[in-house]
């Protein structure tokens, strides 16, 4: 494989960084040209100076003195702004690493794929606010999207250029979260500490708590739809506690392929970082006689509720998703901030999904107006004043 360029947007974060030690690891496979993050001033600044990076982004435009006074006498030129954000995502990078969080991430990871660069879509906004949006782009552009969450790479990895006509369904695994065996009685005086404590990953705060209401899966079933083009109703998802098997694809012959691995988000970033090649990683490999057995339990959506609502807000299409994906945000935010219980966060969304505008968004623009004006109504529905 010939050295890739890089670009890794959200550097810091823990996608950001385990794409760096993948890369640390393999120093002459992947040269890193620009870096970003939010306001982790001090990390984006040591993974700049350690990678040799030529650009290092930071969203916090007050931190850009530091910024400069840590890089000062080095090679990396500092920057802030959304126009460095940009030339960091479609710059001199062939390969991109989306990983921003929420919807600001949005505008770089459209510069990406309008360039034809090849996105490793770690940003969930991307695709469930924004699916139609991105896919024409890419294919328009000729950008590649690589998918990095676990279930999604499971299902590209087997696929693996397989005929869509010839897929019957595909099967999204989830782990059930830290109250997958509650029942819903039990579930509304858990705590955010509670939460947060996934058996399997190690995750930030808000994507633990979607994993607890199973959120996570709801958004994914909706980014499956666009990634892979298939109606809802051929995209299944089922409890598998374990995490050992990612996801599934089951063809039209009744065969089904599955993606195995440890739980360790280094195996789907190390496919995305060297597809169509393979890098070593140094995970836990399996021992399937220690694991002694999987299982397979329903996803249950009356336990869940988030679920159902995914699949509504799908099916309704529109600004509906872009609804779902803001308003769980400001409810899962309220939530960890003790402001509401669990189980307000589905009941809150499901609120915002009631008084959905059902035009459909023609720009990146307009996804962004609508998610802030849904994020405004949230909060006036929670009668907390506008940050």
């Amino acid at each position: 494989m010939n050295r890739r360029t890089v670009a890794i947007l959200g550097a810091t974060g823990s996608v950001g960084s385990s794409t760096l030690d993948l890369i640390d690891r393999n120093p002459e496979r992947f040269e890193v040209v620009a870096l970003t993050a939010a306001t982790n001033v001090a990390a984006l600044a040591d993974a700049a100076l350690r990678t040799r990076a030529r650009l290092a982004v930071i969203d916090d435009a007050s931190l850009l003195p530091e910024l400069r006074e840590r890089l000062a006498g080095s090679a990396c030129r500092p920057a802030t702004g959304r126009a460095a954000l940009t030339e960091a995502a479609a710059g001199e990078a062939e390969w991109v690493m989306a990983a921003i969080v929420g919807c600001a991430g949005l505008e770089p990871v459209m510069a990406a794929v309008e360039a034809g660069r090849t996105v490793a879509l770690a940003n969930k906004e991307a695709l469930v606010t924004a699916g139609a949006l991105m896919i024409d782009a890419a294919r328009k552009a000729g950008a590649k999207i690589l998918p990095v969450d676990s279930e999604h790479n499971a299902i590209f990895q087997c696929l693996a250029g397989s005929d869509r006509d010839h897929v019957s369904r595909l099967i999204l695994t989830a782990s059930g979260g830290p109250f997958r065996t509650l029942d819903r009685a039990e579930m509304a005086s858990m705590t955010p500490a509670q939460a947060v404590a996934h058996p399997n990953w190690s995750m930030g705060a808000k994507i633990s708590v979607d994993s607890a209401t199973m959120m996570n899966k709801g958004l994914e079933l909706i980014e499956a739809h666009f990634l892979f083009g298939l109606a809802p109703d051929r995209i299944e998802v089922i409890v598998h506690p374990q995490s050992i098997i990612h996801s599934m694809v089951e063809y039209i012959d009744g065969s089904i392929l599955a993606q195995l691995g440890s739980p360790d988000m280094r195996v789907p970033i190390a496919h995305a970082l060297a597809w169509p090649e393979r890098i070593a990683t140094p995970v836990t490999k399996l021992d399937f006689v220690q694991i002694g057995k999987l299982d397979f339990e329903v996803a249950d959506p009356q336990r869940f509720p988030a679920l159902k609502l995914a699949r509504e807000a799908l099916g309704s299409g529109g600004a509906a998703a872009i609804v779902l994906n803001a308003a769980n945000e400001i409810a899962v935010e309220a939530f960890l901030g003790g402001r509401i219980g669990f189980l307000d966060i589905a009941d809150l969304v499901g609120a915002a999904l009631a008084r959905t505008d059902p035009s459909v968004p023609q720009s990146i623009a307009e996804v962004i107006d609508i998610d802030a004006a849904t994020r405004e109504r949230v909060r006036q529905m929670m009668r907390v004043p506008t940050a």
